[in-house]
């Protein structure tokens, strides 16, 4: 009866001694991960964020190659999500319509950005010009 006994003291000293130990790591852990984040203004990594920097650049050199759209879009990337800015008027590309009339400045636009890799959605916020409302997608 002795020897259960010391054994049960022992598993219940040990047990309380881990839960300290765990409940005191929580602590600190939750203490370190506040106060790193709120030291940094990013949450990303900085292997994403020369990710995002690799795809924004992709994006800008092929808007600026692309022969049907005009000049002068803005880029931005964050996780993977392009946001393109800029107006699709352009007289040389056929105003709103890219040459040949087949499909829009913006399609075009989109679907040379969503061609580079690592993109994971293009948000627009395009102008058309005075007569048009700006576009929502």
């Amino acid at each position: 009866m002795k020897i259960i006994c010391s054994s049960l003291i022992r598993k219940i000293i040990i047990g309380g001694a881990v839960l300290f130990l765990v409940s005191c790591g929580e602590d600190n852990a939750t203490t370190n991960s506040s106060q790193s984040s709120s030291s940094t203004e990013s949450t990303l990594s900085r292997p994403d964020m020369l990710i995002d920097e690799r795809i924004k650049m992709q994006v800008t050199s092929v808007i600026e190659n692309a022969s049907d759209l005009p000049p002068g879009f803005q880029v931005e990337v964050t996780e993977g999500v392009v946001r393109v800015t800029g107006s699709v008027l352009c007289d040389e590309c056929g105003g709103m319509r890219t040459p040949g009339h087949i499909g829009t400045i913006q399609q075009s636009l989109g679907g040379v950005v969503r061609a580079v890799p690592g993109v994971m959605r293009v948000d627009f916020d395009l102008s058309y010009g005075p007569d048009y409302p700006a576009d929502p997608f």
